[in-house]
């Protein structure tokens, strides 16, 4: 079993490394111990989203009288569930299609490296094949972050794959963490209708995020009944009850929460235990694999890309990242034209699906004046947007920040409805080097929430129609 590229993972780091690989003329195996596609299409992005539509709905039953509808509704939470599953179910069938469509060899089993340039698999039967490859690209992805004083027991203390999968709808649930898997599944169970409650260790929710944004999510999420505790720390769980009881460290003392479950949402951690990284000598730093800018290890032909390595621990970087690897393999080959360009890690855009949305490319005020930089910011409202105001959505805004030497577009924040659909805009105008200049010349439909962005430019140069 000798291949060109042999590809360990196939989540959204490994498969599209596979195909481009394919695409480039190489012969190619992808290895998975579980499912095509990976946490995202299994356990992640995906059937999160399926969950979060399925609340929406409810929210928007449960306010229908709002657009001048009679409506009632009750949650059938295992129905919920199930349509979660089966939209992940078909996106895992849809990855099998593309690895026949691209002629790549697929290898279940559990991957170690063995040796440089061998893999060996591990099937379900126990028994071993050795896979050969010129190439290895290492996607092995990450797992559920545990902390010493909040063991997952996957019934009381879980993570993110028992919080998408409950046996029953939770009556109340303590979600640890605030970034995007805690403030997801707090929309969630709460729209479900459990009592919710955040723990977030540092001073604000959403804490990558901008300032204001954190500011606008709390509102929004007190408004709703969620409780937030930010500088807050779970100092030990007791879980010999019905429930658990999670001891808790305030600015202002200590306290004790009570709740049917407790979701321990606090990152993630690269899965790169038992997968050879040792026997061949391959380095590491701080829980990642140490590579290159084309994704290359400290050992020739060992590549890697994902989660397992530096960098924002996201579905699309994972994806650009394994087609740059690929493509500099093919480049070195003479199997591709150029050399591709290193990723830039500074303009990548970053999504929370919660209601209201959140989506930010670039650096934040905050940043971008401790950088150095004079700067002009505009704000939009988007209780000043027809169309926001006609979804009934009008709760949020859209800044952007922009260097008042220059004006170069240093970065946008936004919270609202559907702002994930807008933020590339952003992505694409900084990748352009573009100034705002550009982004006023360029007409914007009406009635969007895209026209936002540029209402925020028109209000960061004092030039604002709508405000």
């Amino acid at each position: 079993m000798a291949y060109d590229v042999v590809v360990l993972g196939s989540g959204t780091g490994g498969y599209p490394s596979a195909i481009r690989a394919a695409q480039l003329g190489f012969k190619v195996a992808i290895i998975e111990k579980e499912n095509l596609g990976g946490v995202c299409l299994n356990w992640g992005c995906i059937p999160t989203k399926a969950l979060l539509k399925s609340a929406q709905v409810m929210q928007d039953i449960l306010h229908a009288k709002d657009y001048g509808i009679e409506a009632s509704g009750s949650v059938d939470f295992p129905g919920v569930i199930k349509r979660s599953r089966g939209v992940a179910d078909k996106m895992s069938k849809g990855v099998q299609f593309l690895m026949r469509k691209n002629k790549i060899d697929v290898i279940l089993g559990y991957g170690k490296l063995k040796a440089k340039g061998q893999v060996e698999v591990t099937g379900a039967d126990g028994k071993t094949v050795v896979v050969e490859g010129k190439h290895i690209i290492v996607a092995t992805g990450a797992r559920s972050r545990e902390l010493p004083n909040l063991k997952q027991d996957g019934k009381k203390v879980i993570g993110y794959r028992e919080a998408m999968t409950p046996q029953t709808k939770p009556g109340s649930i303590i979600i640890v963490g605030s970034g995007a898997i805690g403030v997801e599944f707090a929309y969630f169970y709460f729209s479900m209708g459990a009592k919710v409650t955040i723990v977030e260790f540092l001073p604000r929710i959403v804490p990558v995020e901008d300032e204001e944004i954190s500011k606008e999510l709390e509102k929004n999420y007190k408004k709703y009944g969620i409780d937030i505790l930010t500088s807050s720390e779970v100092t030990g769980v007791d879980t010999s009850g019905n429930g658990v009881k999670a001891k808790v460290k305030t600015p202002t003392g200590e306290i004790t929460l009570e709740a049917d479950v407790l979701l321990s949402a606090v990152g993630i951690s690269a899965n790169l235990e038992n997968i050879g990284l040792e026997t061949l000598g391959i380095k590491t730093d701080k829980g990642k694999i140490v590579v290159d800018k084309f994704y290359q290890t400290s050992v020739p032909g060992i590549y890697a890309v994902g989660d397992c390595v530096p960098g924002q621990a996201l579905a699309h970087v994972s994806t650009k990242e394994g087609i740059i690897c690929v493509e500099n393999i093919a480049y070195t080959e003479k199997k591709y034209a150029h050399q591709p360009e290193a990723l830039d890690y500074n303009n990548i855009p970053g999504c929370t699906y919660c209601t209201p949305e959140i989506a930010s490319v670039g650096l934040t005020e905050k940043q971008a004046r401790d950088a150095g930089y004079e700067v002009k910011v505009g704000k939009f409202p988007l209780s000043a947007s027809g169309k926001a105001t006609g979804a009934g959505h009008t709760e949020g805004f859209v800044k952007v920040i922009f260097d008042a030497k220059y004006g170069e577009w240093l970065g946008t924040h936004m919270i609202g409805y559907n702002v994930t659909e807008i933020i590339a805009e952003t992505v694409l105008g900084r990748k352009l080097e573009t100034t705002y200049h550009e982004v006023l010349d360029a007409v914007h439909p009406h009635p969007t929430i895209s026209e936002a962005v540029k209402d925020a430019v028109e209000a960061a140069y004092g030039e604002a129609i709508h405000l």
